[in-house]
């Protein structure tokens, strides 16, 4: 933790508003990212969001010098989104699929492709949504492991750092993520 950061946090627990606006502003599209791809839903991931940060600024007091506030930070917004599944009964996780915009409006998001070859594009188009499928059929645990290694690219300590379980857990856990996710994408090749 660098002595800027460490500095804004100091200041936020006092309860300045504007160093904790500028202590969370690098946070805030990847915190609302991880929200979107659990959510599947816009106005679900900023109402999240949201209370994601609500939740932090209320509880940064507490908030423990020696750890990374980065970690900290994403425990929350994995943890409100957890809660708001769980009152919503939501089961979906998606990494590109239509996007509920609200007011009736939807978007698909699309994974770019640098290449012209429309064989490639749709061979990679296939399996991006072949692989979503499958993501999306895991259980709500390995769903939101894979986001966090395979998609956000958080290392293992901070893994087990933000879902509050050991390294041998996080190993473990991914290790079973992956062999499902294998094993549905196998069964969908096979059908």
């Amino acid at each position: 933790m660098d002595n800027n950061e460490r500095w804004l946090i100091e200041e936020s627990k006092k309860g300045n508003i504007d160093a904790f606006e500028e202590l969370i502003k690098d946070y805030k599209k990847s915190a609302y990212n991880i929200a979107l791809r659990m959510l599947r839903n816009v106005e679900d991931a900023e109402d999240v969001s949201q209370e994601a940060w609500i939740k932090i600024f209320k509880s940064i007091r507490n908030f423990n010098m020696e750890s990374s506030f980065k970690v900290w930070m994403y425990r929350i917004v994995v943890n409100t989104c957890i809660d708001f599944k769980r009152k919503k009964n939501i089961n979906a996780v998606s990494i590109d699929e239509t996007l509920d915009l609200g007011s009736g409006s939807e978007i698909q998001r699309e994974i770019a492709d640098d290449s012209n070859n429309p064989d490639i594009l749709i061979d990679r188009n296939y399996d991006t949504q072949m692989v979503n499928d499958a993501i999306n059929k895991l259980e709500d645990s390995f769903k939101t492991i894979i986001i966090l290694r395979d998609i956000q690219g958080f290392t293992y300590k901070e893994i087990s750092e933000i879902l509050s379980c050991n390294l041998g857990t996080v190993k473990s856990r991914l290790s079973r993520a992956r062999k499902n996710l294998k094993e549905v994408l196998e069964n969908e090749m096979r059908s």
